[in-house]
């Protein structure tokens, strides 16, 4: 199981950049929402499982920087993972999908499986489809097609539908 992160009284500082680590982040209900748009912007025709191994590099990137003291480059919490700039492409200014990742909701059945699969993640009830049996799971992913340059020369730890998965942090 991925370890969930800690809840944080709702009248805390809810922006990824000034929110303090030590607090844990955003409140429970932005993180599931944070995650879940995540997952529907970056895997949306990846199915269930797919959208689970997209969560799971967020939660490992979430438990690898808890267990740096609540720093990392990445963030420390769900929200700061997801909404670092040019980690998860669906989050970009100039994503063409971006508008739609932000008006989408529960109506879209879609977008209601990626909020199970949210849900999930965050209550630490996610079994890690990245993770070769006994090993810390995956920390990076790519599109098939493409090779971006943290890749080149790395082994990938799993290939889950269109995704490539690597562990290039140890958790």
């Amino acid at each position: 199981m991925i370890a969930k992160p800690r809840l944080v009284p709702l009248d805390q500082p809810t922006d990824p950049d000034t929110a303090p680590s030590h607090q844990g982040g955003p409140h429970i209900s932005q993180a599931v929402d944070t995650l879940a748009r995540t997952l529907w912007g970056e895997a949306r025709g990846e199915g269930r499982h797919g959208m689970e191994a997209v969560a799971a590099v967020i939660m490992n990137r979430v438990a690898i920087a808890d267990r740096r003291g609540g720093r990392y480059w990445w963030g420390a919490h769900v929200v700061a993972v997801c909404r670092r700039p040019w980690q998860f492409s669906c989050w970009n200014a100039n994503d063409p999908n971006r508008r739609q990742l932000e008006a989408v909701t529960e109506q879209d059945p879609v977008f209601a499986t990626a909020l199970t699969v949210a849900r999930h993640a965050i209550n630490g009830l996610l079994t890690d489809p990245t993770a070769p049996a006994g090993e810390f799971g995956a920390t990076h992913y790519h599109a098939r097609g493409i090779t971006p340059h943290w890749a080149i020369g790395k082994r990938p730890v799993a290939t889950i539908g269109r995704h490539i998965f690597f562990r290039l942090v140890d958790g």
